[in-house]
């Protein structure tokens, strides 16, 4: 049981190649269960950057993976294929299932395509994309993580980034929490933290259990911000029995440029709801 690798805000088309090198190293070491890609994994959806990305991942040769489009993902200069065809050169890459789920005895990984055309930066999310997801987190088994993950951000930790929160999100909180969700992932802002939002008071949304949101930062992409270097998160799942509490490990590894390495920054031992 080694681990959930979230690899967000990849931005091929801006990747540092060394960075690259030493993400594929570190996904060699690790060997996750599992590689998310949660969004803008490309910089200008131009299918030569598609294609790095695809390559990139066939590279880190894990066992399963699963992506999701992010804003930077649709075309956004040629309006045509905007209009018309948005996720078709992400489809040609990275499939066309849009919303993919993984489960196995102790993953349930929902994601979401917070995506639209229509909207250049924002995300949002629909009543029936809550609907899904929380039928889905309802069937999970007792054993398995709960995860669901949107591009955009649910929670923020900065003024400035309110505006870059996810449409949609009190009443999807409220749902996925009432449905066992554990944490929701999510990149976008291109800074790494985890929240909890059960302690959080945004009206009208209410957690009736403990629900943490995991953002990633920006993971081999140029574009860093806030002063914070490259990383991505690795989230391992604890086992435990029915009516014991329940635990999982999120961990922070950054780029460090003195070591051309990512090296683990944080691990933060997040409780869980008890089970049923």
């Amino acid at each position: 049981m080694s681990g959930l690798l979230q690899i967000s805000d990849a931005h091929f088309g801006t990747e540092q190649p060394g960075v690259v090198a030493a993400l594929e190293r570190l996904s060699r070491s690790v060997a996750p269960d599992l590689v998310l890609l949660s969004g803008d994994i490309t910089q200008r959806a131009t299918r030569a950057q598609f294609a790095a990305a695809r390559a990139f991942v066939d590279r880190l040769n894990a066992p399963a993976m699963l992506a999701i489009p992010g804003n930077h993902d649709i075309p956004l200069f040629h309006i045509g294929a905007r209009l018309l065809s948005p996720y078709a050169r992400y489809s040609e890459a990275f499939g066309t299932d849009l919303e993919p789920v993984f489960a196995s005895p102790d993953w349930l990984v929902i994601t979401v395509n917070t995506t639209r055309w229509y909207r250049h930066s924002d995300g949002e999310v629909s009543e029936a994309q809550i609907a899904r997801v929380a039928a889905q987190l309802q069937s999970a088994t007792p054993r398995q993580l709960r995860v669901v993950v949107t591009h955009q951000p649910v929670s923020v930790t900065r003024p400035e980034d309110h505006a870059n929160r996810l449409h949609g999100r009190q009443a999807a909180i409220a749902r996925w929490s009432e449905a066992g969700a554990d944490l929701i992932l999510g990149g976008h802002i291109h800074l790494p933290f985890v929240r909890p939002l059960h302690e959080e008071r945004e009206e009208p949304a209410t957690c009736i259990r403990p629900l943490w949101a995991v953002q990633a930062g920006t993971a081999v992409s140029s574009r860093v911000r806030a002063g914070k270097p490259n990383s991505v998160n690795i989230v391992r799942p604890q086992m435990t029995a029915c009516g014991q509490a329940r635990t999982c490990t999120v961990e922070r590894w950054d780029h460090s440029a003195l070591e051309g390495a990512f090296v683990c920054a944080e691990s933060l031992h997040l409780p869980l709801a008890l089970l049923p």
